[in-house]
């Protein structure tokens, strides 16, 4: 996913004269001969994360489109009062574009782990569109169209993926379908092989969507029986309350699955974590058959 988004940034600095790119040192030799071509439009601002969301929203402001990217981590937890306050406040967009995402990076320690984010972005209302993509295919459309926008974007990408791409999915798109009124199961981005996987034969419908914000609420309204399942690669419950929001007036059960509010105060690679929080096909599939089969005890 790194390398679509960075050759797919490099192609729309080339093509779009408005297109910018801030950096703080991450990924910085491989944006060097774009910084060449560019160096009005290519800008490292060295280690500092604050500044480099500052400079994003000066540059909106005189009307380019400002790329910024690093780990998520760096981008948004550390630097979350400027996307509070020099983004959102001021009413301009930018794309932000993360890797390492909950625990890529896990063998650099809890510095290096971000499973927050989105929930971050949900503290600044309804005005920010979170992709995150599941293929490394869904990756350069995906960045092209925010792109084109002036609209507050953050695209998280990941290591693990799935082994097909669904660029259309910003809506649920049903990959599985149960019987009439069978328990519903989300899977969100990286997370739908290994949904997939867990669920198998299982009488469920699973819906997989690389667009959690803003979340295909209509889409749930029409798939949702009386149990649904969240599968989501960040901090468990992150879409809770708007599943609980869309479903107001339906009753129902929700299971929120993703990564647990434990320090786990380990190292590891990203599969110990994945195991560890029950994201694997395995875990998945212990948490879900216990949740759908205490409906039915």
């Amino acid at each position: 996913m790194r390398t679509a988004f960075i050759d797919t940034t490099i192609d729309l600095l080339d093509e779009d004269p408005r297109t910018a790119l801030v950096l703080a040192d991450i990924s910085v030799s491989q944006f060097a001969p774009a910084g060449r071509r560019h160096p009005d439009r290519v800008l490292n601002v060295g280690i500092r994360e604050q500044l480099m969301i500052g400079v994003a929203g000066g540059l909106a402001l005189t009307g380019l489109r400002p790329i910024v990217h690093s780990y998520a981590t760096f981008l948004v937890d550390r630097a979350y009062e400027q996307i509070k306050l020099d983004l959102d406040h001021q009413g301009v967009g930018a794309v932000l574009v993360s890797i390492g995402g909950s625990y890529d990076a896990a063998e650099e320690g809890r510095t290096h782990q971000s499973p927050g984010d989105v929930a971050l972005f949900d503290s600044l209302g309804d005005g920010w569109t979170v992709r995150v993509p599941g293929h490394p295919d869904e990756v350069a459309p995906l960045l092209r169209h925010a792109a084109r926008t002036d609209d507050a974007v953050y695209l998280r990408l990941s290591e693990p993926r799935n082994d097909r791409a669904y660029p259309e999915a910003d809506r649920l798109r049903v990959l599985r379908r149960g019987t009439p009124d069978a328990p519903l199961v989300v899977a969100v981005g990286p997370m739908l092989d290994a949904t997939m996987a867990a669920t198998e034969g299982m009488d469920v419908t699973v819906a997989y969507t690389h667009t959690p914000r803003p979340f295909d609420t209509d889409g749930l309204r029409a798939l949702a029986g009386t149990e649904v399942v969240l599968v989501e690669p960040y901090l468990a419950g992150t879409s809770s309350a708007v599943v609980d929001r869309a479903l107001a007036d339906v009753p129902h059960r929700l299971l929120a699955l993703g990564v647990g509010r434990a320090d786990l105060r380990r190292y590891g690679d990203a599969a110990d974590h994945i195991r560890w929080h029950g994201l694997d096909a395995a875990g998945l599939r212990r948490s879900i058959s216990g949740f759908l089969g205490s409906a039915r005890g």
